[in-house]
């Protein structure tokens, strides 16, 4: 079985401490290299916790037969684009469990039309875990509220839409919400 602890933790800029520090029960640098190097053997309770840790699936910490990468050249930093220290490769995202989508027609904010967002469903005991980021908010009839939850209130939701000039709203008893996951841009 081969491990893909170190190149998504390493894509995350993460160290082994940081990993380590995120684990229920945290644990030390030293255990998570040697998950990593494959001296200490990562079973299935180890995966369920770095999944935890690196918010992903557990399966993405497992490379699997026909995984598509593509080799890593260069990164980017202030200084411009630097030359890796190691080799590195990018895999394919893969969406997590109730996963639902959402697709920009037209820019505004941070999202360009003809992005794709994923988006985490959460339900209301969870909905504060979504403050500060961007959310999609079903409302009656059919309708959606998309932007920055700013503030939960008891059962009601404060949102800034990503519209330039336009006015916060307040969606009461919303029965879940989509907190923002990742982007997909292509050019």
């Amino acid at each position: 079985m081969m491990s893909r602890l170190r190149e998504i933790r390493k894509s995350r800029g993460m160290t082994l401490a940081d990993v380590a520090a995120l684990c229920v029960p945290p644990t030390t640098a030293v255990t998570i290299g040697r998950l990593e190097t494959g001296t200490r053997q990562l079973t299935v309770p180890w995966i369920e916790k770095l999944a935890v840790a690196l918010q992903v699936e557990p399966r993405e910490l497992i490379a699997q037969e026909g995984d598509t990468s593509i080799a890593v050249a260069a990164q980017l930093t202030v200084e411009g684009a630097q030359p890796l220290s190691e080799t590195l490769q990018i895999h394919a995202p893969t969406p997590l469990a109730g996963t639902i989508g959402l697709l920009v027609r037209d820019s505004q904010g941070d999202y360009r039309a003809g992005d794709h967002l994923w988006l985490e469903q959460l339900p209301p005991p969870r909905f504060a875990e979504a403050i500060n980021t961007d959310v999609l908010i079903p409302r009656q009839v059919g309708r959606f509220v998309f932007g920055r939850l700013v503030a939960t209130e008891g059962n009601r939701l404060h949102i800034l839409p990503a519209r330039p000039g336009a006015r916060q709203t307040v969606i009461a008893d919303a029965p879940w919400l989509g907190r923002v996951q990742a982007l997909i841009r292509r050019f």
